[in-house]
């Protein structure tokens, strides 16, 4: 899946510098950065009872993540394209079944969330006319693919344990946009759902500072808090620290 994803992106980069922007009267945003993940959760799979659950533990990771926004002409939906590394590393000590095996005693774990963002999406019509460029507000929807694998090791015996799944998710989005001044912009945008028992949210906050031209810095905050039981998986974690990005805007 990831691989599949690269291959699309590099393809489509390809087409942008291929073919003038202005000619189809595209906008568009490129930014990649480091986000400092502070981690912490459990998760299970194929759990009997509350106590078939992995110790994700608390830990602090910086990931790279890369993201490519798209303002479309005329009637066509905008596009926002991300991708969002997450590990996490764990250990304990008890008795659990995790899949088909019963795991006793001390272990580790290590689990991959990673996950790839497509959100399709409108501008409020004529927002950004009335607030002389000032305001934007973005609604659409967001299409998330979780790229997950889970590996548990018994210490005592060496045997491990390894899951792989690909989950989709659908999700709404929300973003704004608030251009004080025209060097800076304060940005917000939220994806999310909820359903039963279940939620999955991921809320950014960014200050972006155009410093040259097309070439902008951003600081910001990034909070995900995810809690599902879907495909044999239970998940109840959240992930959230600063990040700084580097990017172009056209």
């Amino acid at each position: 899946m990831k691989k599949i994803f690269i291959y699309v992106l590099y393809l489509f980069s390809l087409f942008l510098v291929a073919v003038p922007c202005k000619s189809f009267a595209l906008g568009l945003e490129v930014g990649v950065g480091g986000w400092m993940q502070m981690q912490s959760g459990e998760i299970g799979y194929k759990p009997v009872s509350p106590t078939d659950s992995v110790d994700l533990g608390t830990n602090t990771k910086y990931q790279p993540y890369g993201r490519i926004k798209i303002d479309m002409p005329l009637f066509f939906p905008n596009i926002y394209v991300m991708a969002t590394p997450m590990n996490f590393d764990g250990s304990g000590n008890k008795t659990f079944k995790f899949g088909d095996y019963a795991f006793t005693g001390a272990y580790e774990s290590k689990l991959k969330l990673d996950h790839y963002d497509l959100a399709l999406y409108y501008s409020i019509p004529f927002l950004k006319t009335a607030t002389l460029d000032v305001l934007n507000i973005e609604v659409g929807i967001n299409a998330r693919v979780i790229d997950f694998k889970a590996q548990v090791k018994e210490l005592s015996t060496g045997t491990s344990v390894s899951e792989s799944l690909t989950i989709p998710l659908p999700m709404a989005y929300l973003g704004a946009q608030v251009k004080p001044i025209k060097a800076l912009s304060l940005e917000a945008e939220g994806r999310g759902i909820a359903y039963s028992s279940n939620h999955y949210f991921d809320v950014i906050g960014r200050a972006k500072v155009t410093v040259y031209g097309p070439l902008f810095v951003a600081a910001g905050y990034r909070y995900e808090k995810i809690k599902i039981d879907q495909n044999d998986v239970k998940a109840d974690a959240q992930c959230n620290g600063p990040f700084m990005e580097l990017g172009l805007s056209f």
